[in-house]
């Protein structure tokens, strides 16, 4: 007999998961480490309109979806009402079985709105209307949501040039939950577009107060700020990079290149190279000064349809998954770090997962023996936060790293509908060491095992990126 889909027990296939779920994994709080809500959208507790507002705004999975499934992008991006985009969405939703969004799609729709019905060109109507009128009442704000999904800490992601201001007055609301910056300087590294590059670091230099009129005030400004992040509540970085930017360089080369890029001419090929290994190693070695977490986001090819790039702009669901070399750029950038005694905590996340295998092999190479899970392989990410790609990086990390160490799952997402995304994971991890004990390949020891389970949901990111003590 069929199993009804999305039961208590969804993708809990033996009886040790379903105990590993129900008694350890789900009463546990969430700590979602990266995410891109909007912290204006917590500041002002908002209020959305409508279903298609807070769910289809900005979610570019859902667009790619709905691009391939033929739809229209007046419907999509366009000026169409917003209950015709969610109709147009609704349509789509029964296509896409197997795809990760009817799992998401239908997890979101019954953990915050308690809709049990599937969700296509018949139910829609009425479950449009009954999510908005949801949406109007105080307890589904953006504030209650994130308190629904007992979410204690979030960081969202910021380009230096933010002023924090809504991060300090979220924190002087008195919210209960944990909202940090996290800094995001991947402007820094633009030396092939002096139309972004020059504009934003004359911002910058404004707000640091630096002439920067070399490459070291360039590396001063960018240190002001990291220091104004720091005593602002931020101990995260990030970097979303095609691969470890490791080339050697000299003092006279990238003051050279500097001077190029700041004359409005773009940096290409070894110049661009030595360049962006230069200020992302400055930007590490920052990182470790301040005792932050690093997060290396790498292999997305960006941006790769041009004609729609220059009518919607980036991160419309025109991005991709990458085959750049990962191994040697990224052994080569840590021992440089590592040697200088200049390697932070850091995380590595790496968007193609045939580099599964290989990024926690080079990880390994550069624990500490001080702090537990110092060098971490992140969650599955983007195009492989699916069923399989989060079995498959359990199995790679347990395989050649150190499972109990990892600081579990987050969101990356705009949408504050995405909490759902850490019940998937802990869903799918007690299913993988569920299945360990059903076929007598771990003992069935539940305070070990659960153990473990907490961990890696909730107590490992608490103690790692050290938050509650900001």
């Amino acid at each position: 007999m069929a199993k009804k889909f999305l039961d208590k027990d969804f993708l809990l296939e033996s009886k040790p998961a379903q105990k590993l779920y129900h008694e350890y994994a789900a009463p546990m709080p969430i700590f979602d480490y990266h995410c891109h809500i909007p912290p204006s959208d917590i500041l002002s507790d908002r209020q959305f309109s409508n279903l298609t507002e807070i769910w289809l705004g900005g979610d570019h999975y859902k667009w790619r979806a709905m691009r391939a499934c033929g739809v229209d992008e007046r419907f999509i991006t366009g000026d169409a009402p917003d209950e015709e985009k969610f109709a147009a969405w609704a349509g789509v939703v029964p296509r896409i079985v197997r795809n990760p969004l009817y799992h998401w799609t239908h997890l979101e729709l019954q953990r915050v709105f308690g809709v049990n019905e599937l969700l296509n060109p018949g139910t829609a109507g009425a479950i449009y209307s009954h999510c908005t009128a949801l949406l109007g009442k105080k307890e589904f704000s953006a504030r209650s949501i994130i308190r629904k999904f007992r979410v204690e800490a979030l960081c969202t992601t910021d380009d230096p040039s933010s002023s924090l201001e809504e991060h300090r007055q979220i924190r002087e609301s008195g919210f209960e939950t944990i909202v940090a910056p996290a800094f995001r300087p991947d402007r820094a590294l633009e030396g092939h577009l002096p139309e972004r590059f020059n504009p934003w670091l004359d911002r910058l230099a404004e707000l640091a107060e630096v002439k920067i009129d070399s490459f070291g005030r360039f590396v001063e400004c960018l240190w002001k700020r990291h220091r104004f992040f720091h005593d602002n509540g931020c101990r995260l970085s990030d970097y979303g990079i095609e691969t470890c930017y490791s080339s050697d360089w000299t003092s006279e080369e990238v003051e050279s290149s500097f001077a190029v890029l700041r004359s409005g001419r773009a940096l290409s090929g070894e110049p661009l190279l030595r360049f962006r290994s230069a200020v992302l190693y400055e930007l590490l070695s920052m990182d470790a000064s301040q005792g932050w977490t690093q997060q290396l986001h790498l292999g997305a090819l960006r941006s790769t349809n041009s004609r729609m790039l220059a009518k919607l702009g980036p991160d419309t669901g025109y991005d991709a998954m990458g085959d750049f070399e990962q191994g040697r750029p990224l052994a080569r950038l840590l021992d440089r770090l590592e040697r200088t005694g200049k390697l932070a905590r850091t995380i590595v996340y790496s968007l193609n997962p045939r580099d599964n295998d290989m990024i926690p092999s080079i990880l390994g190479c550069f624990q500490d023996g001080q702090v537990p899970g110092k060098m971490q392989m992140g969650s599955a990410w983007w195009f492989t936060d699916t069923k399989d790609g989060m079995t498959r990086q359990i199995e790679a990390l347990s395989s050649v790293g150190v499972l109990s160490g990892f600081v579990g799952m987050l969101t990356d997402s705009r949408s504050l509908l995405s909490y759902p995304r850490h019940e998937y994971f802990r869903r799918i991890l007690c299913n993988v060491i569920g299945g360990d004990v059903e076929r007598g390949e771990l003992p069935e020891d539940y305070a070990l095992l659960g153990g473990m389970v907490r961990d890696i949901c909730w107590n490992n990111a608490k103690e790692y990126f050290r938050l509650h003590s900001v």
